[in-house]
């Protein structure tokens, strides 16, 4: 429930896209997700969020982890522009034919490897424009 609410709350944030749309994928990938939460499959594989500007890869943990982790549920930045998303479900070998079943159930669902997030390029350049510092000074 949790992941989710996660899911439709981080989708909910763009005006172009249906939080009721997300809340029926998960409904569609609710019983895989339960036997890949139990298998501990998503301690590995994440289910992966793309919407716009969001990549969010998502895992869960068990065992005593699971008593000290906090976890964050808040929903992801970024997907206020988004016009699209898919919800990337990983697909272990012993669970690969009920995870195709469940990407069946819905659109927004799929089972092939998530694309890679966009990263940026960053910008090392000086951040100083020192000819116009020069000519400020040279001018006084």
């Amino acid at each position: 429930m949790v992941i989710s609410d996660l899911v439709a709350d981080t989708v909910a944030q763009s005006s172009a896209l249906s939080r009721d749309e997300a809340v029926q994928a998960m409904f569609a990938a609710e019983s895989v997700g339960r036997m890949l939460i139990a298998a501990g499959h998503l301690q590995q594989h994440p289910i992966t969020l793309v919407a716009g500007k969001v990549h969010c890869e998502i895992t869960t943990v068990t065992g005593t982890a699971a008593l000290t982790l906090e976890e964050n549920p808040n929903p992801v930045p970024g997907a206020a522009g988004a016009d699209d998303f898919t919800i990337h479900l990983p697909s272990p070998a012993p669970l690969q034919k009920q995870v195709k079943a469940a990407v069946e159930g819905h659109a927004r669902l799929s089972d092939a490897v998530p694309p890679a997030p966009e990263t940026k390029a960053a910008n090392f350049g000086p951040l100083i424009d020192l000819e116009a510092l020069q000519r400020a000074v040279t001018q006084r």
